[in-house]
């Protein structure tokens, strides 16, 4: 495997560990659909403390998500595409690749039938 199929590989696995809490894939959806919003407006739409949700949203975060930025007081997050768009990037090259070889085993699965007696 080479440097940089390891290194996507990587960062798909903290984008797929991120989103396999459902909470986090709700926060995902509610940033989405909002474009921005507050840690406390969040919590107020999910059945999780503001605590709950800032620890959420750091998973978020680490993984490349989400990003906050401070405006006053308050942080506002959104969502990053980016990590899940290499994410999904990474799946359907392995996907792709998966193909090629279940392609190329019922080739040989069918050349060994034609040519059986």
């Amino acid at each position: 495997m080479t440097d940089e199929r390891r290194g996507a590989a990587g960062a798909a696995d903290s984008v797929l560990v991120a989103l396999a809490d459902p909470t986090r894939r709700q926060l995902l959806d509610l940033l989405a659909a909002r474009g921005e919003a507050t840690a406390t407006t969040l919590a107020a739409r999910l059945p999780v403390s503001r605590q709950a949700v800032v620890k959420h949203l750091a998973v978020l975060d680490a993984a490349g998500l989400v990003s906050g930025s401070r405006v006053g007081r308050e942080v506002r997050y959104a969502v990053r595409p980016a990590a899940l768009d290499a994410t999904a990037r990474w799946m359907a090259a392995l996907a792709a690749s998966w193909d090629r070889r279940l392609a190329s085993i019922k080739r040989v699965a069918e050349a060994a039938e034609r040519d059986s007696p």
